[in-house]
C-alpha cells in the first residue's frame, strides 16, 4: 500500500480547528475528512484512527504554539515588556474567535483526561513546559533587576498561567475586548509588583 501525500501541517491544523469547534466526542470522521480533504482510508493510512489524528493534531499544535511563543521572547528588548505583549496577544485571541477555540490543549484535557491517561500525560507535560517558559521570562526579568517580587520565579509563572486560564474561562460569557484587556492589565500589574 502507497503512502497518501499530503501537507501533513495542514492537515492537522484543519483537524485542530475541528476538534476545538466540536471537541473530540462530537467530531466525526466525516467531519474531519470534510476540514482536511482527505478520503477516510488516507486519514486511516496516515493515523490510524481519530485518537490517531487527534495526538498528532495536538502534536502539531504543541509544535506551532512553541514557535509563537519564542516568536514573542525573541523581539522585545525587556522581559516584561515580552511578557506584557504576551498577555496582550492571549486577550486578542479570547476576542478574535469564539472563546472556546483559544487552547486545543485545555480543551481535550477537560473533555477527555479521565478517559485517557496517555493524553492526559502528553497535554500535561505541554502545559507544564509552557508554564516554565514563562517562569524562564519571570527569572530573566528578576536577574535583570525589573521585577522585585519576593516570590519565585515558578510561583509567578503559576499565578500569571492560573490568570490565563481565567481570561480564556471568562471571554466565554464575557468576550468584550475592554473587559477582558482590564482583567489582563490587573493580572500583570498583580504579578510584576
Amino acid at each position: 500500500m502507497r503512502n497518501a501525500e499530503f501537507d501533513r501541517e495542514a492537515v492537522l491544523r484543519a483537524a485542530m480547528l475541528a476538534f476545538m469547534n466540536k471537541g473530540y466526542a462530537k467530531t466525526s470522521m466525516q467531519d474531519l475528512t470534510q476540514v482536511t480533504g482527505l478520503h477516510p482510508g488516507s486519514l486511516y493510512c496516515a493515523f490510524k484512527n481519530k485518537r490517531g489524528i487527534l495526538l498528532a493534531a495536538i502534536a502539531q499544535y504543541q509544535s506551532d504554539k512553541a514557535a509563537e511563543f519564542d516568536a514573542f521572547f525573541s523581539t522585545l528588548e525587556t522581559p516584561l515588556a515580552q511578557l506584557k505583549t504576551y498577555l496582550d496577544s492571549l486577550v486578542l485571541e479570547c476576542i478574535s474567535c469564539e472563546a472556546s477555540k483559544a487552547c486545543l490543549l485545555t480543551k481535550a484535557l477537560n473533555e477527555m483526561a479521565e478517559q485517557d491517561d496517555e493524553l492526559q500525560y502528553i497535554i500535561s507535560q505541554s502545559l507544564h513546559r509552557w508554564e516554565m517558559s514563562i517562569a524562564d521570562q519571570f527569572a530573566k526579568a528578576k536577574d535583570k533587576g525589573q521585577l522585585n517580587s519576593q516570590r519565585g520565579s515558578e510561583a509567578l509563572a503559576r499565578y500569571f498561567v492560573m490568570g490565563i486560564y481565567g481570561l480564556r474561562t471568562f471571554a466565554h460569557t464575557h468576550p468584550k475586548h475592554e473587559v477582558l484587556q482590564s482583567l489582563a492589565d490587573q493580572l500583570f500589574e498583580d504579578v510584576t509588583r
